[in-house]
């Protein structure tokens, strides 16, 4: 990333975090993936129930395996052999970890999952909710968003995943209806009713999807 996209990018973390703050959420700024580490591990106090959804940036910044290496009620979603039973320990977690699919300049999130446990969570259950969100991931406008979050993160994860979709083939989304599809449910979050529940760190890097 040269100098001028890091600067721009500075400038805009400051316009999502106050777009995030007038709906009621926190926004942080992490200039790098070592500061975004330490923002979070300061947000989940030891002895904690936590785990986390499917995402990519927060292995990217080295919060999984500080997890399991750390002194938590971790459950490690990736290990566990009964997965129903590790996507519902997010319920009742003290701390789910996650990230987004887009995120406009004004603090709306996006997200889209297709079997729906992260997004649920999400919305309701976990007493804090933290997300490792790369400034890469904004978006001017909820459409914009929503067009990021299905023809660029949608398109991308469903050939991590090794899915038989139409957008594995073309890299972009043709509103399908294919039994593999992950673009099951559309979550926006323009809004939280708790404040102090969604804490959203903005990295300057290429993070995710």
């Amino acid at each position: 990333m040269n100098e001028f996209v890091y600067k721009r990018n500075e400038l805009l973390a400051q316009t999502v975090i106050k777009g995030l703050e007038s709906r009621n959420m926190s926004g942080y700024y992490a200039a790098t993936k070592e500061d975004a580490l330490n923002i979070a591990l300061s947000l989940i106090p030891e002895g904690s129930k936590v785990t986390h959804g499917g995402s990519f940036s927060i292995e990217e910044i080295g919060l999984v395996d500080a997890l399991r290496n750390g002194n938590y009620d971790y459950c490690d979603r990736g290990a566990a052999t009964d997965k129903r039973a590790a996507e519902l320990f997010a319920y009742d977690s003290d701390v789910f970890l996650g990230s987004a699919n887009a995120i406009t300049s004004d603090g709306v999130l996006i997200n889209i999952d297709g079997n729906s446990n992260r997004v649920s969570a999400y919305a309701y259950g976990p007493k804090k909710l933290v997300l490792i969100v790369g400034l890469n991931k904004v978006a001017g406008d909820v459409d914009g968003a929503m067009k990021r979050a299905r023809n660029e993160a949608a398109t991308m994860n469903v050939q991590r995943f090794g899915l038989n979709t139409p957008c594995s083939k073309t890299g972009a989304c043709v509103n399908c209806k294919s039994p593999d599809t992950i673009c099951c449910q559309f979550l926006i979050t323009r809004f939280s009713r708790h404040k102090g529940r969604i804490h959203v760190i903005l990295v300057n890097d290429n993070l995710g999807f």
